[in-house]
């Protein structure tokens, strides 16, 4: 079956001699000066403008990307529900690692971040005269296109604009790959402005913090990128991590700090957790887990599909058979504020504020928040029901119409639903937080806890300010679970779990076969890149 996959996508390739791919990387005419290969970009701030509305939109998708990070864990599962979510099985084949080669959630994610790293790369060509700032933001997101692309791929098809559009982009990995992209962030660290906590919306832009955070999350997983090609294994070095904490301390001394209302962070306004944040719109986030019949979107319901697995709502302290808050959001006792909880009732709101006295508001909504369990209720507390008049209360397992537990013939209303950025706070609001000091604090605390160290106190303190107890000591897996229970959904899961040697157990409904299968911890290299591109090969365990 490869070999007549091959075939047909060389037939393909020899016939269009005009054939586009990201690792061919032709520049369009519209784009720059054309003779012989780049010779400059006309306007480098338009061009620039692009790229952030490139990344603005791949970071606002609900599929690709975000799909390989959190679908293919044990944190995000799509069922399929009737006629809805079947889409091939393209859903139930991340979850359960099964993708193939022609998979378009791992064919696009490679395209579009290859885009983005040589749009970048036509922003910093000496001949495209860009203004200092303009190059300085570039070399950002080129640094984080890479990074997306080393992450997921392990190969970096990297294009030099002074040579010829007909040279094959030489492909950096390992070492090659991070000591490329965090020459580039060093280059940031120095240049960028320094953006302090609470800076609203200059945190649109990069600044230091941000190119630091990045630094710090590279070298957090050097060994690991370090590794992939070559049967992967490694630990962390010493001064690597060493390096992660120098850089969260410079994070918290440009006033970055742990905010204290957990939910309050996801809204579009300022706050002290903040480090960079994308105009992103939010809607497919809040849509996608949502059912038809809950309210407070303008378009009407949500999609009905994102849920996550009962062990991962597990982790959270609370009971287990019941996630419910009071009417001013205040969680019932014993249980922790991340975990959020159901309303007995629909709570009103204006635009896209809300106070806690709730007077005076003229839009209600009756979704939670957090993670979404049991029976949901209308604006007036009465239950709310599906299409086919039964209670809508979300179940903890995924039961097909015959009592068996299964991800297909599953109904409207199995697994629990997830809901960070709630549209009480506006359904398509235009600020995804990318990165948090959340986030920049527990990388300190594994680092810590990676050089012997004992980070219990640093992670207590974030417990407490969560309204979950303290720990008597912290293990290597307490570090990973809070890292589950503070940053679900944000894109990180994936990566969380290879790092803690977790991405290859068994969860709920992953394949057997699959378990502990490494070639699970690398996407293959798309087919017709590998037919444009003959510096890239396959990665282990797709050829």
């Amino acid at each position: 079956m490869k070999k007549v996959q091959l075939k047909i996508y060389l037939t393909s390739f020899l016939l269009g001699l005009g054939f586009v791919s990201c690792t061919d990387l032709e520049i369009e005419e519209t784009d720059s000066f054309i003779s012989e290969g780049f010779q400059g970009l006309e306007n480098p701030a338009s061009a620039l403008e692009a790229l952030y509305g490139d990344v603005r939109g791949q970071l606002a998708d609900q599929a690709n990307t975000y799909a390989l990070l959190e679908v293919t864990t044990d944190a995000q599962i799509i069922p399929t529900r009737g006629a809805d979510w079947g889409d091939n099985g393209r859903w139930r084949k991340l979850h359960q690692h099964e993708w193939g080669l022609e998979e378009s959630d791992v064919i696009t994610p490679f395209e579009q971040w290859n885009k983005n790293q040589l749009s970048a790369s036509q922003i910093l060509d000496e001949r495209s005269n860009s203004p200092e700032d303009v190059k300085l933001e570039a070399r950002f997101l080129r640094a984080y296109a890479m990074w997306r692309i080393l992450d997921l791929y392990g190969q970096i098809p990297f294009r030099d604009t002074s040579l010829p559009s007909t040279a094959l982009p030489e492909v950096l990995s390992g070492q090659a790959a991070v000591d490329f992209i965090l020459a580039d962030l060093d280059t940031c660290i120095s240049g960028l402005p320094v953006l302090t906590g609470n800076s609203g919306d200059e945190l649109l832009r990069p600044g230091k913090a941000a190119a630091r955070f990045l630094k710090a999350k590279i070298l957090l997983n050097k060994h690991i990128y370090v590794n992939q090609l070559t049967g992967g294994g490694g630990s962390p070095d010493a001064g690597d991590m060493a390096q992660v904490i120098s850089l969260v301390d410079a994070i918290t001394a440009d006033g970055y700090a742990l905010e204290d209302d957990y939910f309050e962070i996801f809204k579009e306004s300022a706050d002290s957790e903040t480090i960079w944040f994308t105009e992103s719109n939010v809607q497919n986030v809040i849509y996608a887990p949502m059912h038809l019949n809950q309210y407070g979107l303008a378009g009407g319901g949500g999609w009905n599909g994102f849920s996550t697995l009962a062990e991962y709502y597990d982790l959270f302290e609370g009971d287990p058979e019941s996630n419910r808050v009071e009417t001013d959001l205040t969680p019932l006792d014993g249980q922790e504020e991340r975990r959020g909880g159901v309303p007995p009732e629909g709570l009103s709101f204006t635009g896209r504020e809300f106070t806690e006295d709730a007077e005076g508001y003229e839009f209600g909504s009756n979704v939670g928040f957090g993670f979404l369990v049991n029976q949901q209720y209308d604006l007036d507390g009465s239950k709310l029901q599906d299409r086919q008049g039964v209670d809508l209360a979300f179940t903890r397992e995924f039961v097909d119409g015959t009592g068996s537990t299964n991800l297909i013939n599953n109904s409207e209303r199995t697994g629990i639903r997830i809901i960070k950025y709630n549209p009480r706070f506006g359904e398509t609001t235009l600020h995804k937080v990318q990165f948090r000091y959340a986030d920049a604090y527990l990388m300190k605390a594994e680092a810590m806890f990676r050089t012997g160290g004992d980070p219990t106190e640093m992670i207590n303190t974030l417990r407490v300010i969560r309204d979950a107890n303290p720990l008597g000591s912290v293990s290597e897996s307490d570090i990973l679970d809070e890292r589950g229970r503070e940053l679900y959904t944000e894109g990180w899961r994936r990566g969380d779990l290879i790092r803690f040697g977790e991405y290859l157990r068994a969860w709920q409904f992953k394949n057997d076969g699959e378990i502990g299968n490494e070639k699970r911890l690398l996407f293959p290299i798309p087919l017709p890149q590998l037919l444009a591109n003959p510096n890239l090969v396959q990665n282990p365990g797709y050829e």
